[in-house]
């Protein structure tokens, strides 16, 4: 069960934003993320919650950040239900998307499981709906996946495969690059690995989602 803390940032100027204190583990039905986000200061900021079934599908979410709620499932694409710091006014919606996205390395990892791309694999379309800090605001986003170099690297508990995705944003023409190894971000955009006390648990290769109309929503 990998267990440790990122660091996240401005990814503009880069200020310091925080920590996310996490722990994921794979299960016999999928796989689980769960993290405390603070304030540089150490204040509490928020939640993470994130469930996936065994196809990388968000079968559970639950967000907390300023008082906002979200809870959401990946039903008729994906569907959420997002409530005010009162408690008074819920709103829900649903897009037909892929999955959820956000600053939590979660939802990098939730990608990588629902792809399951290979060096060979096409670069693949996928839609999101993202949730901006503070106040978990919904925002459709189309996005391209590639992963462009998987490398071993030794370590005392043997060989950790660091795979490179490209990371494209359609809308404005944006790229970026992503380092996973397993179930952990080794460095993103405004992420960094701090501390990890556990090494992290391997991911299935072999995509389901290489037409993204197969059985899954349209990303077009």
């Amino acid at each position: 069960m990998p267990r440790g803390r990122y660091s996240l940032h401005d990814l503009h100027d880069h200020t310091p934003l925080g920590e996310e204190h996490f722990h994921c583990a794979p299960g016999p039905s999928g796989w689980r993320y769960v993290s405390q986000t603070t304030s540089p200061s150490g204040d509490h900021l928020g939640s993470v919650d994130l469930a996936l079934d065994e196809l990388g599908r968000p079968i559970r979410l639950e967000l907390h950040a300023a008082s906002w709620q979200v809870r959401g499932a990946a039903l008729e694409g994906v569907t959420w239900v997002r409530t005010d710091p009162t408690g008074s006014h819920a709103t829900e919606g649903n897009v037909r998307a892929h999955a959820f996205a956000g600053t939590s390395p979660a939802f990098l990892i939730a990608m990588s499981r629902l792809l399951r791309l290979t060096p060979a694999s096409p670069t693949t379309r996928v839609r999101v709906v993202t949730f901006t800090d503070p106040v978990l605001a919904p925002r459709t986003v189309d996005q391209s996946w590639a992963l462009m170099n998987s490398e071993a690297h030794p370590t005392d508990n043997g060989p950790l495969i660091v795979d490179e995705y490209q990371v494209s944003a359609l809308d404005t023409g944006e790229q970026h690059t992503v380092h996973i190894a397993g179930d952990v971000v080794l460095a993103a955009p405004g992420i960094e690995l701090e501390h990890l006390e556990t090494p992290p648990s391997p991911r299935a290769y072999g995509s389901d989602l290489d037409e993204p109309d197969t059985d899954r929503p349209d990303a077009d």
